[in-house]
């Protein structure tokens, strides 16, 4: 399969910079800004030819809904009732004590259309299962996906968001109207 994402990369023109230490097994992916379904395709692109091993994902329930569900589900993802309150946080983190899983990737807008409220559970994830955070952009005009270095988190959750805000802002998803300001 790793030939086939590596096909479609370098026919694409796609170029990974990873920055990542090595050695690190247990991470979270906060991917922004998310602005196209192409995310998905270039993610898993990335999740394959950057070695990030079995890292899962977290996407919204109605992808996993017959007749295609079985295929998100089968390339790693959790479903989301973003409707529902669901104890989501802890859920994953208990995820992250029994090893069940060791990185998982999300989106912290929770949509692909410009969002200025970013979500909190991925920071609550992190401190809770003590994991970090790895930043990951795909620069559409660029054709360069970045997995940054493990961000240091603080105390206040919407301060590190702010900053993470920083770091996405030069880079501009496949639509660039709906990035991050």
């Amino acid at each position: 399969m790793r030939n086939i994402y590596r096909l479609f990369f370098n026919l694409a023109g796609w170029r990974i910079q990873d920055d990542r230490p090595t050695g690190l097994e247990r991470y979270i992916v906060v991917v922004a800004p998310h602005t196209s379904n192409w995310d998905f395709f270039v993610g898993l692109c990335v999740r394959s030819l950057a070695h990030m091993g079995d890292t899962k994902y977290l996407a919204k329930k109605s992808l996993f809904k017959p007749p295609f569900g079985w295929i998100f589900k089968a390339l790693g993802g959790y479903p989301v009732d973003r409707s529902k309150h669901n104890n989501l946080v802890d859920a994953v983190v208990a995820m992250f004590d029994r090893d069940e899983i060791k990185s998982i990737a999300l989106t912290p807008e929770g949509t692909r259309k410009y969002q200025p409220d970013w979500k909190t559970g991925f920071h609550r994830i992190a401190t809770g299962a003590r994991v970090p955070i790895i930043l990951v952009t795909f620069d559409y005009p660029r054709k360069l996906a970045i997995l940054g270095a493990p961000f240091p988190l603080t105390d206040d959750p919407e301060a590190d968001i702010e900053r993470m805000k920083d770091w996405f802002r030069p880079h501009k998803g496949r639509n660039p109207e709906d990035g991050v300001r």
